[in-house]
């Protein structure tokens, strides 16, 4: 398998968030600074990116926006850097992938949570999402993990899965087998007619799902959900072990 720098060409880093759950230590850094193992969370994020081959990303900053570009300026990275400035209105994923969709080079991009961590598999789980991506049936791949080993994760699930990797919605009151880890890729498709304004990435996935173009890909790595500041602690254990 070849890296995922033939299919994707750029990554957009989720960044620009408040980090109210991880407060107090988002009190004085942004979210995406926050230490775990030793190293900022959107490091790690950038690691999995650079090992995938992926040569361009794209971070979108608010909260503590200064402090965020001083990290991004102060070394070099094995891919170039865009920023996305969304200081003057924060938009959440979805108006923040239609105000930085302008930077993105080729189609499909990869997006990514920053406040996720995960490892990798026998094989860099970015690589396989390109390999399974397909442009004529998708607007999205989202790369999945069976709640069981959704570490820190909390929630009831959010999607099921079919035979082909096609996905739908935990039904009220229900439970589902998968959570979505805040990795994707997508096609610009996703984004036509999108609201102006702040919104949800929801909007997006619930109208590819109509058009049945919304499909998963399981992750047989480990993930962690780095939500909070007591989850810190058991993902660095976890990680060490």
């Amino acid at each position: 398998m070849t890296g995922a720098g033939d299919t994707v060409k750029s990554a957009m880093v989720m960044a620009a968030g408040l980090g109210k759950r991880m407060r107090p230590l988002t009190a004085t850094r942004p979210k995406p600074l926050v230490h775990v193992a030793g190293r900022a969370l959107i490091d790690h994020c950038f690691d999995r990116i650079a090992d995938a081959g992926i040569g361009h990303v794209i971070v979108n900053v608010h909260y503590l926006a200064d402090a965020l570009e001083a990290h991004l300026r102060g070394r070099s990275w094995p891919f170039d850097v865009d920023v996305s400035d969304e200081r003057t209105r924060l938009l959440e994923t979805g108006g923040g992938l239609v105000k930085a969709a302008s930077l993105f080079r080729g189609d499909p991009i990869l997006c990514v949570n920053s406040d996720n961590i995960w490892t990798d598999g026998p094989t860099n789980a970015i690589s396989l999402l390109a390999e399974r991506w397909d442009d004529e049936q998708m607007d999205a791949l989202l790369l999945l993990v069976p709640q069981a080993r959704a570490t820190g994760h909390s929630g009831q699930g959010d999607f099921h899965m079919d035979q082909v990797g096609r996905l739908s919605r935990r039904k009220p009151g229900r439970v589902a087998p998968f959570v979505y880890t805040g990795i994707q890729l997508l096609s610009a498709r996703l984004l036509r007619d999108a609201p102006e304004g702040p919104f949800s990435t929801n909007i997006l996935w619930d109208r590819a799902m109509a058009d049945r173009r919304l499909f998963g890909l399981s992750h047989i790595g480990q993930w962690f959900d780095v939500g909070t500041p007591l989850a810190i602690p058991k993902v660095e254990t976890a990680l060490a072990g």
